[in-house]
């Protein structure tokens, strides 16, 4: 009788689960997201990545003890994004907060913000970070609502800061921390 294979969740919200990654099953959808221009436009990367280079990224994953990179899934098990904790602070108690949705279909439609909700729990209440940043170019505006909507407050503005499309764009820069969130959750929980 073969086993049936148990499904990987380490945490999980009301609309997405946050899992570990797997390069088997996941190296080439990150792959297909990082050289995707409809995706990359929101984050730094910018340069072709190579099947060598995301290997390498994933077999480096483990080494990294400053950062907490999962993937996200929905609710039925369709893997559609990465998050994760990065520069992480153990002695001032800081992260930086990161998130790709590359599967298009799942923009605007709320998993960006459940995943933040949960890994913000995963930060505050486990791991005793008591405070997460994040950064967000001035056209992504989608982003930064959700930010707003997981309690992350805007902290500051760097002037025509990124080349994205053609021109010079403001990157906006929002910390959150656990009492923000908690309010924000609440919020959250509600709807």
């Amino acid at each position: 009788m073969k086993m049936e294979e148990q499904k990987v969740i380490f945490l999980k919200g009301r609309k997405s689960v946050l899992r570990p990654l797997n390069k088997e099953t996941d190296l080439q959808s990150c792959l297909r997201w990082i050289n995707d221009q409809d995706v990359i436009q929101y984050v730094s990367a910018y340069l072709p990545s190579s099947t060598q280079d995301e290997e390498e990224w994933f077999n480096n994953l483990q080494k990294r003890k400053e950062d907490i990179v999962l993937g996200i899934e929905t609710l039925v098990g369709e893997f559609i994004g990465v998050t994760g904790l990065h520069n992480i602070n153990w002695k001032d108690r800081t992260a930086s907060h990161g998130v790709i949705v590359g599967e298009k279909k799942y923009w605007g439609r709320g998993y960006g913000t459940d995943a933040n909700m949960v890994l913000l729990d995963y930060a505050f209440n486990t791991l005793n970070l008591r405070r997460i940043y994040s950064s967000v170019i001035a056209f992504n505006e989608r982003s930064l609502q959700y930010h707003l909507t997981c309690g992350y407050q805007i902290e500051g503005v760097q002037r025509k800061q990124a080349y994205k499309k053609g021109k010079y764009w403001d990157v906006i820069f929002l910390g959150v921390f656990e009492e923000e969130w908690l309010l924000a959750s609440g919020e959250y929980q509600k709807k």
